[in-house]
């Protein structure tokens, strides 16, 4: 009996000490949501190339106007407000039920880690906007979005290094085949998402 209560005991505090250091209401939910935002988002993306009479998997020789790189950062950032839209309804959600603070210490820790590399790819990718160098963006968003997720592992739920391990191949496969980025993209960011979303719900419900 005592032998129980013991490990229960252990067991208890191991749970509040893991609570404590990570940020554990992620839902995976949100990674669903996020991941037919970014399917959409991409086959919106191949719609306006065809309706623009441009090839994309021609590769480096497409070249975009300026109106038609606005249209395609405008469809980027509602992507990309989708995603932390639905991110923090989900997790908001999941901590009340858990009875969990949504914003404290570990989550500012969690934010900061995943941020540094997510602006410097950011910035990186603004200026492969700037020189025209499309065909880059797309491995670029993969490779730092990876990294993002692999830093942030140490202060929330330890399967998301995973997506990020995933995420940094295909962006690094997806140098050698430049002319179908957007497929890659969709692939990332839509498929991996929903596959690892379903996954973590299963799992963290």
């Amino acid at each position: 009996m005592d032998s129980k209560n013991y490990h229960e005991d252990l067991s208890h505090i191991r749970s509040m000490m893991e609570r404590s250091s990570r940020f554990i209401s992620l839902s995976g939910l949100s990674g669903v949501v996020a991941g037919l935002a970014a399917l959409l988002g991409a086959g919106y993306v191949y719609f306006v190339f065809k309706r623009e009479g441009i090839d994309y998997f021609e590769g480096d020789r497409n070249f975009f106007g300026p109106a038609l790189v606005k249209e395609l950062v405008a469809v980027g950032t509602v992507i990309l407000f989708t995603a932390i839209l639905s991110g923090y309804i989900f997790t908001a959600n999941k901590s009340k039920k858990k009875g969990l603070k949504i914003w404290d210490a570990t989550t500012k820790r969690l934010l900061a880690t995943f941020a540094v590399p997510l602006i410097t790819g950011g910035v990186f990718c603004l200026a492969l906007l700037f020189h025209h160098l499309f065909v880059w963006i797309a491995p670029a968003t993969l490779i730092f979005y990876g990294i993002a997720l692999v830093s942030a592992e140490r202060y929330t739920l330890p399967d998301i290094k995973y997506l990020g391990y995933c995420q940094i191949v295909l962006g690094l496969v997806s140098l050698f085949f430049l002319g179908w980025g957007l497929v890659f993209w969709a692939i990332g960011f839509g498929v991996l998402h929903i596959v690892y979303g379903l996954i973590m719900h299963k799992k963290y419900k």
